[in-house]
């Protein structure tokens, strides 16, 4: 399927063009007709699958097929759950529009981007915001939801996460005039999403790209076995200055973690950005800055900071320190493989970690490589993953074989009387 074949308009088929996208996305193939037929979408996309583009482009041909009248207002409201992710919506939305006349503006905190109290009484066609400053303008009656005809909700299983079911639920009850609602997750698994579905969508279809179980095949992974942290940073050392490491995101579990590893990168004479919570927002976004444009090519972050960023092109993903639970290491090795591009996730597994490496190969159905680096052995390698023992017995069976006793025991008591 090319882009002609979606029935979008010659200036968007030029604005994609000049983006160099070739041919659409499965989850843009997917959601881009339903949105045009004017049905609620609820979809399923990692990230780097394109789903930006895959409600961006209908929004903007549903604007041209729809004029605006005389009234000003917001026509296109997009959530993002964080700023960071809301400026590359943004961008998006400009780059893909720049041939129409679709105006574009974004309301965030942390940066003040100008007179944001007057978009809603301008001609705004597409307006990227965060879901608290955004309800800030609305409760101070500075912002006017009764001209939006679709709300797009990205990232909605995030923002669940981040504790903003509440806020987005008034949004949502302002913007009750609404023609479309499309909501866009990296999974649709358990109630929350479920039940945050339910309110907001009538009707929807459901798309679903490929899951993040098999965006892993686009991941090349494998795990190293450590004995201690110093062995470990040796091999995360040894990692970081091969000629293949481009772009690089390192996790760590906790700020003093963040703190620590710089320090001792540095030492290395591997210099690094790094993010942590409650970061001033200035630093933060000097830090991403310095990163996207190659000023550091790694960057150290916990799973909290790093919540939002979406940057092209990274190679390398580390697990310094493993994540508490499955999905999120998922989530952590998406952050590179992205857009149909290659990318490399390392794992550093010290003796605690097995247990949280056994339910990740669980998850994902797969055993991860375990490679060595020469001179860099573990000295007791066996030891670092113990053989998996044979599970407890289940109550039933337990049951099963108590009855099965008594059953027994009963025959044989028959027996001597």
């Amino acid at each position: 399927m090319n882009f002609s074949d979606l029935e979008l308009d010659d200036v968007l088929l030029e604005a994609i063009e000049q983006q160099g996208y070739k041919k659409p996305t499965v989850i843009q193939q997917l959601a881009i007709p339903p949105a045009l037929e004017g049905k609620d979408v609820l979809a399923s996309a990692a990230t780097g699958t394109g789903k930006t583009a895959g409600f961006v482009l209908p929004a903007l041909q549903h604007l041209l097929d729809y004029p605006r009248g005389r009234s000003n207002g917001v026509r296109i409201l997009i959530l993002s759950p964080t700023r960071e992710l809301a400026e590359q919506t943004y961008k998006v939305a400009k780059q893909l529009s720049q041939f129409s006349e679709a105006k574009c503006a974004i309301i965030t905190g942390g940066i003040n981007y100008g007179k944001h109290k007057d978009i809603s009484t301008g001609c705004v066609d597409i307006l990227v915001a965060t879901p608290g400053r955004l309800l800030e303008y609305i409760e101070e009656e500075s912002f006017d939801c009764r001209d939006i005809e679709w709300l797009v909700l990205d990232e909605a299983d995030r923002m669940l996460d981040m504790g903003f079911a509440k806020t987005i639920e008034k949004i949502g009850d302002e913007a009750r005039w609404r023609k479309q609602t499309l909501l866009f997750s990296a999974t649709l698994e358990g109630r929350g999403v479920d039940a945050f579905a339910a309110k907001f969508l009538t009707d929807p279809v459901l798309v679903e790209a490929e899951s993040p179980r098999r965006e892993k095949a686009k991941i090349n992974q494998w795990v190293h076995l450590s004995d201690d942290r110093n062995h470990k940073l040796a091999q995360l050392v040894y990692c970081l200055k091969q000629d293949s490491v481009n772009k690089a995101i390192i996790f760590v579990k906790t700020r003093e973690r963040v703190a620590e590893l710089c320090g001792q990168l540095n030492s290395a004479d591997i210099p690094c950005a790094w993010l942590q919570g409650e970061m001033a927002q200035d630093k933060r976004q000097k830090a991403i800055k310095s990163f996207v444009t190659g000023h550091r090519n790694v960057l150290v972050a916990t799973d909290v900071a790093a919540r939002g960023i979406d940057i092209d092109d990274v190679t390398h993903v580390f697990n310094y320190d493993m994540p508490r639970t499955a999905d999120v290491y998922l989530h952590r090795i998406g952050r590179t493989g992205r857009a149909g591009k290659k990318g490399t996730a390392i794992s550093f597994i010290e003796a605690h970690d097995v247990l949280v490496l056994g339910k990740v190969e669980r998850y994902i159905k797969e055993k991860l490589v375990r490679r060595v680096i020469e001179g860099l052995e573990p000295k007791y390698k066996e030891a670092r993953i113990p053989s998996k023992k044979a599970k407890p017995k289940t109550r039933k069976l337990i049951q099963k074989k108590q009855a099965a006793a008594k059953a027994k025991k009963r025959a044989k008591k028959a027996k001597k009387h």
